[in-house]
């Protein structure tokens, strides 16, 4: 739980009523008074609230700040100034569902990272390899460029080829293994 700076001790005040005044008329709303001693009042159970709501220090204090500015923006609706409170806490609630909100939204529009990308040097290398194991696979023998094609761009196990191609076990090895070294010789004379 996130630590909250103490308040300055609050001093015991009367919360103004409605009835305040000189000849006695109603005032109209919550009074800038009324507002500031609940501040005093309650500041710190509401920023126990948003700390229930939120992760950090500093969010909780922002939102409950922009609490009590938002009520005290519009005092004049809030006729009861006994539900002056059940109003902040309900403000709080909502700015620390608004908080979070706009932390995942914000989550989600980051922008993923690049994936780890060949430069354009290392791409137009692996173009020349593909390029020249193309080549030497075609001057290949039929059989040996099927065999190896099947065996390991196919994926298929030796057993595999052997029933494909309707050939024994010990051809399919056979072609592989003549196959493998006329690459090698191939691609080693082209490097």
């Amino acid at each position: 739980m996130p630590v909250i700076a103490p308040m300055p001790a609050a001093r015991p005040a009367r919360v103004p009523s409605q009835r305040d005044g000189a000849d006695g008329a109603v005032v109209a709303g919550t009074t800038v008074d009324h507002l500031t001693e609940t501040y005093r009042a309650h500041y710190r159970s509401l920023l126990g609230l948003a700390a229930l709501l939120l992760d950090d220090t500093a969010s909780c204090e922002d939102v409950v700040q922009e609490a009590f500015i938002r009520v005290h923006s519009a005092r004049k609706r809030v006729r009861d100034p006994e539900k002056t409170l059940a109003y902040l806490r309900q403000t709080v609630v909502n700015l620390s569902r608004s908080a979070l909100r706009r932390r995942i939204l914000g989550l989600k529009l980051l922008s993923k990272p690049m994936p780890d990308m060949a430069s354009a040097e290392e791409g137009a290398y692996d173009q020349l390899e593909r390029d020249s194991l193309i080549k030497a696979m075609k001057g290949l023998q039929r059989r040996q460029r099927e065999v190896l094609v099947l065996r390991y761009f196919a994926d298929m196990t030796e057993a595999q080829v052997a029933d494909t191609l309707g050939i024994s076990l010990g051809s399919v090895k056979a072609y592989g293994s003549r196959g493998i070294a006329a690459l090698r010789l191939a691609m080693g004379a082209s490097a």
